[in-house]
């Protein structure tokens, strides 16, 4: 059950909803573009705000879905969050467009909503003031990556295990932010509403 799982929530992962309604709507791929990442943000600079919300509801969802389908099988709340980690493996790496995708944030979003509802929303309530202040999506993403599982480590007793693939999603989530990292340390990381010259 746990592989059949793991494969259909890469499965699902990889659905790259960025890609094809940037290339529904503009005839381009998305990661040729803007920051060249497939995700809400980077829809955001090169469709709107409009289709960015639709991208970012989808790619929550994927999370959502793939957490539900494991409950479903009776897998263990491990277990459960090895299938959230694959979804959101398989947006980063997606079978379908040559393992090029995005970086996860939105389909994390939708897992650890699903996994750690009172954390996440916490996190997500203290994220969402950080872009307000600082208009740095990218710091706002890292704050809610690294405190959604501090904050269930500390807070609340969950399974090792359950811990473990949380911090193992937000270390896969930082080396897909690597760029970002670099770019706020050194200052030159693009804020909320400036759009990023094309590729």
């Amino acid at each position: 059950m746990i592989v059949l799982s793991i494969i259909i929530s890469y499965l699902i992962g990889s659905i790259s909803f960025s890609y094809l309604i940037t290339k529904k709507i503009k005839k381009i791929d998305i990661r040729k573009t803007g920051s060249g990442n497939a995700g809400a943000t980077n829809t955001m600079r090169v469709l709107g705000t409009g289709p960015a919300i639709g991208v970012l509801l989808l790619d929550v969802l994927k999370g959502v879905v793939c957490i539900i389908i494991a409950r479903a099988l009776g897998l263990t709340d491990w277990m459960v969050a090895l299938s959230g980690l694959a979804a959101i493996a398989g947006h980063d790496f997606p079978i379908y467009y040559g393992f090029k995708g995005g970086k996860g944030v939105a389909t994390t979003i939708g897992v650890f909503f699903m996994i750690m509802p009172l954390y996440a929303l916490i996190a997500g309530v203290i994220t969402l003031l950080i872009i307000a202040l600082t208009r740095f999506v990218s710091l706002g993403s890292l704050f809610f990556l690294l405190f959604t599982p501090v904050f269930g480590w500390i807070l609340r007793g969950y399974s090792a295990g359950l811990l473990i693939v949380t911090f193992l999603i937000t270390i896969l989530a930082y080396y897909q932010h690597r760029s970002n990292i670099n770019r706020l340390l050194h200052g030159k990381e693009n804020k909320l509403g400036h759009k990023k010259a094309q590729a």
